[in-house]
């Protein structure tokens, strides 16, 4: 029988995927579930390759279509790819966060993940009226500028620009690559109540490229936020762009009143 050709230890399709033809699920749907279990827990890692349908389809003694149809359900969730030459092969599980108020590094910690930050400015600046203007202070005269570069497990991810009235926080660098944002401000006795979010997209510069190791043009996540703290003072005012082929945000919707 021929097996897919895999570059890592201790997975085998034909051994490691079960199926139940008697099952109401369908078979498609069952080898799509037990895929997805095993990139999400990493027996699948992000490169290892799963061959082509024809390999993988007569390991799981399946019809080509149903293998095609499961591999899609997967490629149209943004875990597997299929590349030319190479067959279909694990991309990295993208970083799913939940819209709250916290900051991605607390996020990526209390999701398991290794966040790391890049400092490239921690300064205070003048204010001019525009930024007087987002921070709703019209009389501010000077601000603190930051700008990091955020990473999950040693990659690139986001990149976060903020500005705080001058006198809110003076942090080091080094607190800004160990802690998040909001565990500093609150760490300085900034009781935090709430915050205003707008999530957008736009197309990566030559700048942004380099920065997150993506293609000039490719599609990147935005979001600008506002933050509150509990006396209504706004505390920081933020605008961060994200890797769209590693970053989702998720919401929860309810019904309203009708």
């Amino acid at each position: 029988m021929s097996k897919p050709d895999v570059t890592f230890a201790g997975w085998d399709p034909g051994r490691d995927i079960v199926l139940d033809p008697g099952s109401p699920e369908p078979l498609y749907f069952q080898v799509s579930r037990q895929l997805h279990a095993a990139i999400e827990d990493g027996r699948l890692p992000a490169g290892a390759r799963l061959g082509n349908e024809v390999d993988l389809a007569a390991s799981l003694r399946l019809s080509r279509p149903t293998v095609r149809q499961a591999i899609q359900t997967l490629v149209n969730q943004g875990l597997l790819v299929r590349r030319r030459g190479v067959g279909t092969q694990v991309v990295r599980t993208k970083v799913a966060r939940p819209l709250r108020l916290s900051s991605l590094f607390d996020d990526l910690a209390g999701l398991g993940g290794k966040p790391g930050s890049a400092v490239l400015v921690n300064r205070v600046e003048e204010a001019c009226a525009e930024v007087a203007e987002l921070l709703e202070a019209p009389g501010l005269t000077h601000v603190r500028r930051l700008k990091r570069l955020r990473s999950a497990d040693g990659e690139p991810l986001a990149l976060m620009n903020n500005y705080l009235p001058d006198g809110v926080l003076d942090p080091a660098d080094d607190e800004l690559r160990e802690r998040g944002l909001y565990q500093l401000l609150r760490s300085a006795g900034v009781r935090l109540h709430a915050a205003e979010q707008q999530i957008g997209a736009r197309l990566a510069t030559e700048e942004d490229a380099e920065l997150l190791h993506e293609e000039p043009g490719a599609a990147l996540l935005t979001t600008q936020r506002t933050t509150y703290d509990d006396t209504g003072r706004v505390v920081e005012y933020g605008w961060h762009v994200y890797r769209a082929s590693r970053y989702t945000f998720n919401l929860s919707l309810t019904n309203g009143p009708q």
